[in-house]
């Protein structure tokens, strides 16, 4: 059996949605972000981005661009004390129809190829509900988070049968409830 990881969405989930984020300098954390992923990596987990980055189909900006981005989130989050095991992005026009574009599995199971990850033991976190679907699609626990376009999300899907996964107020309320689970599951 391999690893357990928390996939979690980028934009809006990690740090505040900013539109197509193309500069390092328009990163900003959601507060407790650093906090929930320094607990990941104490629980001795994988912490791994999964993030659709659509600006780069559409010529809005560059690979080039989007690694300054994340390797500044990388930064802001080391001084921190919290640090991400990989980041495995979509950088697909969404009409490119590729399998690598969140909720299509494709990037999840590239993380669990490469990273020894058991995707069935594993959570997806996001403000979307494609983040869901995601989870759905892999076996993996899906949880929705109110940042970012969270509520907006929640709001768009409150009459139908049910969101496919658990919601939390952010990401470190998400990270504490994966902790309480791993214990009920350990023990």
């Amino acid at each position: 059996m391999g690893r357990i990881a928390v996939f979690i969405d980028r934009d809006g989930t990690i740090n505040k949605e900013s539109g197509y984020i193309d500069r390092p300098d328009m990163i900003e954390l959601i507060p407790g972000s650093a906090e929930a992923i320094r607990m990941i990596n104490g629980m001795g987990i994988k912490a791994v981005i999964v993030t659709n980055q659509s600006g780069i189909g559409r010529s809005y900006f560059s690979e080039g661009s989007l690694n300054e981005v994340n390797d500044r989130l990388k930064e802001i989050l080391m001084e921190e004390d919290a640090h991400i095991d990989a980041v495995y992005y979509c950088p697909h026009h969404p009409d490119d129809g590729c399998d690598c574009r969140k909720p299509m599995p494709g990037l999840l199971k590239k993380a669990a190829s490469e990273l020894d990850i058991d995707l069935c033991s594993s959570y997806v976190i996001g403000d979307k509900i494609s983040d869901l679907i995601l989870a759905q699609n892999v076996g993996a626990m899906g949880i929705l988070v109110r940042t970012g376009y969270g509520s907006e999300t929640i709001e768009a899907v409150k009459d139908q049968e049910g969101l496919p996964g658990l919601v939390k107020e952010d990401l470190l309320s998400a990270v504490r409830w994966i902790k309480e689970d791993i214990k009920r599951y350990s023990s």
